[in-house]
């Protein structure tokens, strides 16, 4: 890299601002396991059992569901420190988002929940869990795919300033077929004004070749981690497909 860029060669990176990485001859692994000690040990939850799902499936949070009311400050600072984690920690991803979003009621808003991840090389690199105002099912799945059409736009900029122009279309898997139709096909477009016109754009980006819109089934769609609660067998699938895993042939079995 020092061929190439500017920069001074300091040695082996071991952490950055929070976050630990432990690099091998073939791989670099990027984790937090202390600061997630730490959070335990802050909030005194050191002796909390552990769990293999961050959320179960079935729960719904309410916004009276009979509990003491929460300590505000308190509240806040545990959902901000989980936010932190996600940044090596894609998988809680919705359950942290979740909390944040509204920590006094979730289930009464009925707002949907839109979630993409990208991948380059090995694993995922940028992901998003996030709520959006939709009045039908149709404009929430057309949602979802414009805002990673947005990402991904936005993130073949970034390569190209790094040298790295990308030639062909950025495949986006998606698993709603109507939604596909509806980017591809103009005539589909009459018959959703209420969609927001911005939301078009979708169209440009394909005929551009920026996007490729490429249907996937819905038991391989990775994004369902950020947008609903899972039961352990298909969570640990889709957190196995992100490439989040324990490194358990590196030294203290870092958990990624």
């Amino acid at each position: 890299m020092m061929c190439r860029y500017e920069m001074s060669d300091l040695g082996l990176l071991h952490h950055f601002l929070g976050m630990g990485i432990t690099q091998t001859e073939g791989s670099i692994f990027i984790h937090q396991k202390k600061y997630a000690f730490t959070l335990l040990d802050k909030f005194g939850l050191k002796d909390c059992k552990s769990v293999s799902i961050p959320l179960v499936a079935t729960d719904k949070l309410q916004r009276d569901d009979g509990s003491e009311a929460a300590d505000e400050s308190l509240y806040r600072k545990i959902v901000g420190s989980l936010l932190y984690l996600t940044a090596t920690r894609p998988d809680i991803m919705f359950s942290a988002s979740l909390l944040a979003s509204d920590w006094s009621g979730f289930e009464e808003d009925m707002k949907s929940t839109s979630g993409y991840a990208f991948s380059f090389g090995s694993g995922a690199f940028s992901w998003a869990s996030v709520k959006q105002h939709s009045l039908s099912t149709a404009e929430a799945e057309y949602v979802s795919v414009a805002e990673a059409t947005s990402q991904a736009i936005w993130l073949r900029f970034v390569l190209e300033d790094f040298g790295e122009e990308q030639t062909t279309a950025t495949t986006v898997f998606f698993d709603n077929t109507s939604a596909i139709a509806m980017s591809k096909n103009p005539v589909f477009h009459q018959r959703s004004k209420h969609i927001r016109r911005k939301f078009h754009f979708i169209r440009d980006a394909i005929q551009n070749g920026e996007i490729d819109l490429v249907y996937c089934k819905g038991e391989e769609q990775i994004a369902d981690i950020f947008t609903k609660a899972l039961p352990k067998d298909r969570f640990s699938y889709l957190r196995s497909l992100l490439g989040v895993k324990s490194a358990s042939t590196l030294e203290g079995s870092v958990e990624m």
